[in-house]
C-alpha cells in the first residue's frame, strides 16, 4: 500500500514474517498479504539454505537477514527493521495462517480496543491443522496464563498485531520459542489490553521445525512453559 493509497493520519502497518527454509510457501504468503493494509512486508531470513530470501524478494517483500538462529531473534530483527511502523503484524512463513484475514486481526487495535491482538486458531472452530502436540501445549500454556495472569485466551498463535510503541515498551528478549508467550505475559503485567479474534488454520507447507520433530517439540514446550512462569513473580 503506497502513501497515496493510505488515508492521511492512518497508522502505518508493517508485516513481519520470520522464515527459515520456507521456499515452498513464502511466495504465496507474501502474495496473500493485503497491500491495502500493509505499508511494507518484511521477511526475515533466519539463515535459510534454500531460496527463501530470493523468492520473498521477487514477491515484493523487503528481506532482512538475521543469521542468529531462533524464532524470537528473527521476530526482533523484523521489528527493529520496521522503523516507521505504528503497528506491527507478525505471521509465520509456512502458510499455516491466512494473511488475507489481516483486517480481522488489526480491527480491535485500530479501533482503540486493544494494544495486542492474538489470532486464535482454536476459536475459528477448525483447529484440525494443529498437531496433537500443539493442541496440548496450547491448553497447558493458556491454562497457566489464566491462573497466573487472569488472561482468558484459547491460543498463543503467531498471527498477531501489536502497537509498535507497546512492543518497544515490552523490551522483548527471548531469542527462541518463548517469544510469543513472552509478549503476552509482559503485556499483561504492564496492563495493556489483549484481545483475541478467530483466524483460520491451514495445513502448513513443508515440515515444521517445531512440531515436526521430537527435539523441536520438547524445546518449544520447555521454553513456552518456562517463559510463562518466570515473569509471574518478577517485579
Amino acid at each position: 500500500m503506497g502513501d497515496s493509497e493510505r488515508r492521511a493520519g492512518s497508522p502505518r502497518v508493517s508485516v513481519v514474517i520470520p522464515a527459515l527454509n520456507e521456499e515452498q510457501a513464502i511466495g504465496s504468503v507474501v502474495d496473500e498479504v493485503p497491500r491495502r493494509l500493509a505499508g511494507e512486508i518484511i521477511v526475515v531470513d533466519n539463515g535459510s539454505t534454500d531460496r527463501t530470501a530470493e523468492i520473498a524478494a521477487a514477491a515484493g517483500a523487503r528481506v532482512v537477514r538475521e543469521p542468529r538462529r531462533g524464532y524470537g531473534s528473527a521476530c526482533l530483527a523484523g521489528a527493529r527493521a520496521a522503523l516507521d511502523a505504528d503497528v506491527i503484524v507478525f505471521l509465520d512463513g509456512d502458510r499455516n495462517e491466512d494473511p488475507r484475514e489481516m483486517d480481522r486481526v488489526l480491527a480491535p487495535l485500530l479501533a482503540g480496543e486493544a494494544h495486542l491482538v492474538i489470532g486464535s486458531r482454536v476459536r475459528s472452530g477448525a483447529p484440525a491443522a494443529l498437531t496433537l502436540q500443539q493442541r496440548v501445549g496450547n491448553r497447558v500454556v493458556t491454562t497457566l496464563l489464566r491462573v497466573l495472569y487472569g488472561l482468558r485466551l484459547t491460543d498463543i498463535g503467531p498471527f498477531r498485531a501489536i502497537s509498535a510503541r507497546v512492543l518497544h515498551d515490552l523490551g522483548m528478549e527471548h531469542p527462541t520459542y518463548g517469544w510469543p508467550v513472552e509478549m503476552i505475559v509482559k503485556a499483561a503485567r504492564r496492563g495493556y489490553r489483549i484481545v483475541e479474534v478467530p483466524v483460520s488454520c491451514r495445513p502448513r507447507v513443508g515440515r515444521s521445525k517445531v512440531a515436526g520433530t521430537l527435539r523441536g517439540t520438547v524445546l518449544a514446550g520447555y521454553h513456552l512453559l518456562f517463559t510463562t512462569i518466570r515473569y509471574a513473580w518478577r517485579r
